[in-house]
């Protein structure tokens, strides 16, 4: 199995859940230029990460990947409850990050693709950050009380995990989410989290956690 992946992107994500489920796979680190390679594009024609190649199975969209590796490797107990609800209630927080938190992200990452004008530039981006903050607001409301978003640790804890790296190296104030803060000590405490961000960043989890 292998995962090609961006330093920084939601392939974190994957990467981490492969840790979990502990089954061998290689990692294949992209960068700019590889992404836009024809090669790549062969693989995957929409030009992004992650893809994860299963034998002769490619797929590609973070939530599919996270769904089909915790599906396929059910052991690990990564898709919350054994019941139609318990499977939903992942589902709804996995679409949460996935539909409404990651996309709000995309006018900070690239605010001059939403509006051309360069003089207001920070304002579109300041706009997208009280966006953010709205949702993390949900977020950190739903860990009131709890050590995961469902009653146990599933797939979307890393796909969190990940979005609140992106809000602290993007300067989203999280002044206030106590909840998310000690969430983000949780996951960094975790062995697979931290081989995973060493693998891709080449940082250990304690460097890591003192940017917060």
């Amino acid at each position: 199995m292998q995962l090609y992946y961006f330093p920084g992107a939601c392939s974190l994500a994957d990467h981490i859940v492969l840790e979990w489920i502990d089954v061998p796979y290689e990692t294949i680190r992209m960068d700019r230029n590889g992404i836009r390679s024809l090669e790549y594009l062969a693989l995957n024609p929409t030009g992004t990460v992650p893809l994860l190649v299963d034998g002769d199975f490619h797929l590609t969209q973070n939530a599919a990947i996270l769904w089909y590796l915790a599906d396929r490797y059910s052991a690990a107990h990564l898709l919350g409850e054994p019941s139609p609800q318990g499977r939903a209630e992942v589902m709804r927080w996995l679409s949460l990050l996935n539909s409404d938190l990651h996309p709000a992200f995309k006018p900070i990452f690239s605010p001059t693709r939403f509006l051309p004008d360069a003089s207001r530039v920070d304002e579109i981006a300041e706009a997208a950050r009280d966006t953010v903050r709205k949702y993390l607001a949900i977020l950190n409301a739903r860990l009131d009380g709890r050590d995961w978003l469902v009653d146990q640790r599933s797939i979307a804890d890393p796909y969190l995990f990940v979005m609140l790296r992106w809000a602290v190296r993007l300067n989203v104030e999280l002044k206030g989410f106590e909840h998310l803060g000690r969430f983000l000590e949780r996951m960094y405490a975790d062995p697979g989290v931290r081989k995973a961000i060493i693998e891709e960043e080449g940082e250990t989890a304690e460097r890591a956690r003192a940017a917060i």
